[in-house]
């Protein structure tokens, strides 16, 4: 599966400075001109010159492990400096590979193009992110990211929330109900609910004023960080006790329309992304909320679409549910040589996303990575499925370093930090209470967490390039 998938996913690479069509799609397969190509990679239909924020956003991390930072960079930089006053503070939804030409199947004029609202958070999150992989301060110093942060998190919100009272404490972002050249509210497009808010969208903006509390705080403006930090809990705090209502599973509220009807129920995207965005509060109420999300993908409210299904493996990932995350690896990649319910875009393999988040899901997922390059730390915690007894890779880059980690069930864990030019700060973490980890088989003493509703146990360990280290539980 890795091997396919990262063979795939470097397949849809662009090298810089080749010429290529601009705005090719099904109706214009020759284009409407040439171009020459920047640092770019397919992330949407195959058969368009073209990459999609919702699909890069959800591509960056596998891009990362890849090595594509600089590809990473240009395309978030270039959906931001698409977020102008003139959109309403919006990014286009499409790029040409010349991270310049707005892609024209989706653009027609500053006020009649494709816009979802989860995507402008997203694009937030996921710059912080890839400045945890790369340690690259152009995410802190680029006045062009910067702005797009501050104006996403603020102007943004500000102009989009007017239509559903949500009180003084907090503001969520609004679509319009009228069609995706209008503004939506949800990524859910095969749905003719009028939403004006969604739970893709409030879970979205949720971890964006987490992600603009985080960058503030690396470039040392206290001040913003801690506005958002607040900003993110209140906004949490109003979810669990107001937006979702008071129901469980299939009664708990996913979105609202613009005559102010919450509804419940499945929703596909607006129902997977709250808890895959962690703004449900843990607990039995998000474990329900999983169970129903896991059977309904599974019946006759299953997407048609593949590239839907690649974000289940995220959600129960990030929700401590790894046998049902390699469940869904597993059904996306049986499905990879099927025909696509689009028949221009060819098999579902073909697909950009399909391989890229299985990349991401083998790293992030099953090994637990979570790079922090900034801070030379590097925190790793087994999710391996029942039936596998290890995992490992080789060649993970994080800032300037490479390291190779291997994990041998839940409670073995083994780091080499093959090169850099510093040490880096291990975090081996554990699932569970345990007294002591042992390193390089000495018990030290270790601490207990915890995470986001879940107990663990971790150990920091100095490993400086050349060395490797093992820790395990007994």
């Amino acid at each position: 599966m890795f091997a396919w998938a990262t063979r795939k996913a470097g397949s849809w690479v662009h090298l810089p400075g080749t010429p290529g069509p601009l705005n090719a799609d099904e109706r214009q397969t020759g284009g409407t001109g040439t171009g020459v190509y920047a640092p770019s990679y397919w992330a949407g239909y195959a058969n368009r010159s073209g990459y999609y924020s919702r699909d890069m956003t959800h591509q960056l991390a596998g891009a990362g492990v890849l090595g594509l930072h600089a590809e990473n960079k240009a395309m978030l930089r270039a959906f931001a400096a698409s977020a102008t006053a003139e959109h309403a503070y919006y990014p286009v939804w499409a790029l040409n590979f010349d991270n310049r030409t707005y892609l024209s199947i989706d653009y027609r004029r500053p006020d009649l193009f494709v816009r979802e609202v989860p995507a402008v958070f997203e694009l937030v999150q996921k710059a912080e992110e890839a400045y945890r992989w790369t340690g690259d301060r152009s995410y802190l110093d680029d006045p062009v990211l910067w702005d797009f942060y501050r104006h996403a998190t603020e102007e943004f919100v500000t102009l989009h929330d007017g239509r559903k009272d949500n009180g003084d404490r907090v503001k969520v972002a609004e679509g319009t109900g009228r069609g995706i050249f209008q503004g939506v509210a949800s990524y859910n497009e095969q749905s003719d609910e009028p939403l004006v808010e969604a739970g893709d969208a409030i879970g979205s903006q949720y971890q964006a004023y987490r992600a603009m509390a985080a960058l503030a705080r690396a470039k040392g403006d206290a001040r913003t960080a801690t506005d958002f930090a607040h900003r993110a809990r209140e906004l949490h705090t109003y979810f669990n006790t107001t937006w979702s209502g008071d129901g469980s599973a299939a009664d708990m509220v996913r979105g609202y329309t613009v005559d102010g009807r919450a509804l419940t129920g499945w929703g596909k995207e607006n129902s997977w992304f709250m808890p895959m965005k962690q703004i449900i509060e843990p607990g039995a109420r998000r474990e329900a909320y999983l169970d129903y999300v896991d059977a309904q993908a599974e019946g006759e409210g299953r997407p048609e679409n593949v590239e839907a299904l690649t974000y289940l493996p995220d959600t129960f990932f990030t929700n401590n549910r790894p046998d049902t995350a390699w469940k869904w690896m597993r059904r996306v990649y049986a499905q990879k040589d099927v025909q696509h319910v689009n028949t221009r875009q060819g098999t579902n393999g073909d697909y950009p996303e399909v391989s890229f988040t299985l990349i991401a899901q083998t790293v992030q997922g099953l090994m637990g990575v979570t790079p922090n390059a900034p801070a030379r730390l590097l925190t790793t915690q087994s999710r391996l499925p029942s039936g596998m007894a290890w995992l490992a890779v080789e060649a993970l880059r994080i800032g300037d370093s490479a390291f190779a980690l291997k994990h041998e069930g839940a409670h073995r864990s083994t780091l080499t930090h093959t090169s850099g030019s510093a040490p880096y700060t291990w975090e081996a973490r554990f699932a569970g209470h345990h007294d002591t980890v042992t390193v390089d088989g000495v018990a030290r003493p270790a601490e207990t967490r915890m995470i986001d509703g879940a107990v663990y146990t971790t150990v920091r360990v100095r490993v400086a390039p050349g060395h490797t280290a093992t820790a395990e539980t007994r």
